[in-house]
């Protein structure tokens, strides 16, 4: 092995190790567009100074680093989400550059599940230019991160009327972008649940009110008392589960059961990256959930109550798929019932378990 190859792979060892810090940091919330953006910067920096012959050489090597920064922060699906991603442009790539239709590894025929067959392309077999038309590939999907957001405020006039009263909780960059993107056009009021014990919503009143727009914080306590008046609930999520559910900010499955009890539309904003592969697994919340310490909620001023109780403190409640409306993303609106769909767009099924 060269020296020139050795010093570039302890370049890529020493920026995982970096990125696995940042992930391990408990008590700090991460913006999921952060994530995977530096996911995917990570990965492309992987593929274009790590050394190989075919796709599948490229392929362990993004694997195996993906299931460790998997297992520093398994909460942040994002992280998964994106070397998923990375993996089918790969397969995409290698199958374009032997001249095979991208179509090929859709594996939704019945006949071929049946009879075992299928394609048979080797990712073993080496092809020329597979660096360059890869790296290409991942600037594509850079540059459909840093859009999402503002393709998602686009559509905000779409379904935010005039004199309509909005109900949202907490603080998603998301919301927020939609929101000031109808308010620019539109009058209308907004609701806020501040969403303790984070207050996330106070970040959200304090930048809409800034923008003009009439804005309400109330309580979480309050939520279900005002949801009567309300048009819509407007939310953002830090994961899309493969059955159509939730992993949102704490307080956020109260609200959908306030809204669906009142019949009021439960509209998702959510970026494609949000979109996992995986279901909820309800006895293992150490890998759903993020648990943060629970000064907030109790604190440890208060020894002589500390000492008597066990005080968790979960970042993410789950929201079933019947309590959401539709999901507003990047490439348009679709049911719960399509993310299925979208999934299996967005993934290889081989790559569903790193």
């Amino acid at each position: 092995m060269s020296k020139g190859h050795l010093e570039s792979r302890d370049e890529i060892s020493e920026k995982v190790d970096g990125f696995v810090t940042y992930l391990k940091q408990k008590n700090r919330l991460h913006s999921s567009y952060d994530v995977a953006r530096r996911t995917v910067l990570l990965m492309r920096e992987i593929c274009s100074k790590t050394r190989y012959t075919t796709a599948r050489e490229l392929m362990d090597r993004i694997r195996a680093e993906g299931k460790r920064l998997v297992a520093a922060q398994p909460s942040e699906s994002a992280v998964g989400n994106m070397v998923r991603r990375v993996l089918k442009i790969i397969r995409e790539e290698h199958a374009s550059c032997i001249g095979q239709s991208e179509e090929v590894d859709v594996k939704d025929s019945l006949h071929t599940m049946l009879t075992g067959g299928g394609a048979t392309d080797d990712l073993s077999r080496p092809v020329q230019n597979l660096k360059g038309t890869v790296i290409e590939a991942i600037n594509e999907l850079l540059d459909e991160l840093e859009g999402s957001a503002s393709n998602i405020a686009s559509q905000a006039l779409d379904h935010i009327h005039s004199n309509e009263i909005i109900m949202t909780a907490g603080y998603s960059k998301t919301v927020e972008a939609f929101l000031k993107g109808a308010g620019r056009k539109r009058k209308f009021d907004v609701i806020i649940a501040e969403s303790a014990p984070s207050y996330q919503g106070q970040e959200l009143a304090r930048s809409l009110a800034l923008e003009g727009i009439e804005t309400t914080l109330i309580t979480d306590s309050a939520v279900f008392a005002i949801m009567s008046r309300v048009n819509k609930v407007i939310i953002g999520t830090h994961t899309v589960m493969a059955d159509g559910g939730l992993k949102a900010l704490n307080g956020t499955h109260v609200l959908a059961l306030a809204a669906k009890h009142h019949s009021v539309p439960v509209l998702v904003c959510a970026s494609m990256f949000k979109l996992s592969p995986q279901h909820l697994c309800s006895y293992d919340q150490d890998t759903f959930n993020k648990i943060v310490a629970p000064h907030d909620v109790l604190s440890f001023n208060d020894s002589e109550m500390v000492s008597k109780v066990h005080v968790q403190n979960p970042v993410f409640d789950y929201v079933p798929p019947d309590l959401i409306t539709l999901f507003i993303s990047n490439i348009g609106g679709s049911a719960p019932s399509y993310v299925y769909r979208l999934i299996s767009e967005l993934y290889h099924g081989d790559d569903r378990e790193l």
